[in-house]
This record gives structure tokens, C-alpha cells and sequence, in this order.
């Protein structure tokens, strides 16, 4: 409790790679983020094996990305460790031997964001690059080579496009979940507005944490909800047995929620009386 109330960026960070706690790590990074905290992909320059913090800025550790080889990752901070930061994505295929196939898991990770070169065009040079067979041999150059310089088409690589390479990898996205919904948000309500609608019907938008069964004294199932609002703030939402009959959760997501504003010992809630899940983009 001490170190969560006086060191909460640490605390994140530890609690991450101690494989996370109750929820997903998704909202830890959440936390982190709500404490000021930038958060960052892995990094070739930056990241270890797990999760580090330099000042305010959190960099994801290598491990979190789906598919990496170990021996990848120690390849990745040996060399660091023993010649420096890599200079760019021709420099860092030259010093460590990969296959392609966890070059492309680096690169659509976003571990060379440090080069300001979008995903599509650093993808395009991996195969202009290497041959793909599955693994490569590290050799020892006389002279520093100079890489090469392509004229590419425009590569366009979106918001979209990259929120979808980070839940692949990772399990979720670095962007808001809000920025994923296809249609315009119902409800521009907060989570903050909520006291000064005590008793009143509202409809406001949640992003699903957490749920709890539970069962009424006839032993009906109910549900307790935890979801946070547009600002990152939490909701949180009672399912008496009528509502989580008609109105069920079908999976993680952002939902629509419209019930009434509860207050109890000056702990508000939700008592919903309609709830659904609100339609994402797809890639296409």
C-alpha cells in the first residue's frame, strides 16, 4: 500500500512483471497511464526482457510480445550491452541474427518506433534485407556498412492498423478502446457526472474490466460490474437477476449502459437496466 500510494509508476511496473495481480495487465498500463506515465512498445534501445521505467515513461518489456523466442530477446541485450544502441533497423539486422519471421514480430511490435518510420515501410526493407530462411548467422564486418536507401510507394500505415498489431501481440491495445468503436458514442457522460444525477436515469459508456456473480437471497443470479469511462475513471454497475437475464455480457468490449443512478454510503453505482456491447472497426 505505501509503495502504490507513493511510488504508483514503480508499483505498476513491478506488479507487471510479477505477471500482474487480479485483473489483466491491460490495466495496470491503464493505471500507470492515469498516474502520468507515457507508455511505450518494446524497444530494441530501451527494453529488457520485462517492463522498465526511465523517469515517466514506461517501455512494454520484449516478453510481452506473443510469439518472441527467448533467444531472440537475449541476442537483442547482449549485443546492446556490448557495442551500444542500434542505430536503425539496417544496423540492428547486421548485428543480430534473426530470422524474418521474428524480425516481423519486432517490427510489427513497434520496437523500432525510434526511427519515425512507419511499420509498412520497415517490413518492406526487412525483405529487401534478408532471405527468409529461418535463421541467420552473425558476422563480423571489417568496415561499417551503409544502408541502402529504397524508393518505396506510399506505404500508409493507420491508427487502426496499428491498434490491431497490438492486440496480436499483445493482448490488447495501446490506444484508447474508445478510438476502436465503428459507430459515434451514444453517451458523452463521465463517470464524475454521476452525483449529480442520484436517482435519475442516465445512459453512459464503459469500457468492461471486471465481473462479479453473485446471488440474491433466492438465489437468483446477479452480477456486479466494473467498467472505466471515457476519462479512464471507474464505473461501477449492479445486474439484479431481471437485467443480467435480458441483458447479459457477451464478452469483453465497450458497452452501452443505461440504468439508475445509486448512491450508498456515498458509494455510487449503476443499477442497469439495459446494457450492450457497442460494434468495433475491423482491419478492412
Amino acid at each position: 500500500m505505501f509503495l502504490k500510494a507513493y511510488y504508483p509508476l514503480e508499483y505498476m511496473v513491478a506488479t507487471l512483471n510479477n505477471g500482474g495481480g487480479f485483473y489483466r495487465k491491460e490495466l495496470y498500463i491503464h493505471e500507470a497511464s492515469m498516474h502520468g506515465a507515457s507508455i511505450k512498445p518494446p524497444c530494441i534501445n530501451h527494453s529488457t526482457e520485462v517492463c522498465v521505467i526511465r523517469e515517466k515513461t514506461i517501455y512494454l518489456g520484449l516478453s510481452m510480445i506473443s510469439e518472441i523466442e527467448q533467444e531472440t530477446i537475449q541476442h537483442i541485450i547482449t549485443e546492446r550491452t556490448q557495442n551500444g544502441f542500434y542505430k536503425n533497423l539496417y544496423d540492428f539486422v547486421h548485428r543480430v541474427p534473426l530470422s524474418i519471421e521474428q524480425m516481423r514480430l519486432l517490427v510489427r511490435a513497434g520496437c523500432f518506433q525510434f526511427t519515425n518510420r512507419n511499420k509498412k515501410e520497415l517490413l518492406w526493407e526487412i525483405h529487401a534485407i534478408l532471405q527468409p530462411i529461418s535463421k541467420r548467422t552473425q558476422q563480423e564486418e571489417l568496415f561499417e556498412t551503409i544502408a541502402p536507401v529504397w524508393k518505396l510507394p506510399e506505404l500508409i500505415h493507420s491508427a487502426a492498423d496499428e491498434a490491431f498489431d497490438d492486440i496480436e501481440l499483445f493482448g490488447f491495445s495501446l490506444c484508447s478502446p474508445f478510438d476502436l468503436l465503428r459507430d459515434i458514442v451514444p453517451s458523452s457522460l463521465r463517470a464524475v457526472d454521476l452525483k449529480t444525477h442520484i436517482h435519475q436515469e442516465v445512459c453512459i459508456v464503459g469500457y468492461l474490466i471486471n465481473t462479479k456473480r453473485a446471488y440474491t437471497y433466492k438465489g437468483e443470479r446477479m452480477y456486479f460490474g466494473t467498467f472505466i469511462d471515457l476519462d479512464g475513471h471507474w464505473i461501477d454497475t449492479v445486474h439484479f437477476t431481471s437485467s443480467a437475464l435480458h441483458y447479459p455480457f457477451t464478452g469483453p468490449g465497450t458497452y452501452e449502459i443505461r440504468g439508475k443512478v445509486m448512491e450508498e454510503y456515498d458509494f455510487i453505482c449503476i443499477d442497469v437496466h439495459y446494457l450492450k456491447r457497442l460494434a468495433v472497426i475491423d482491419r478492412e
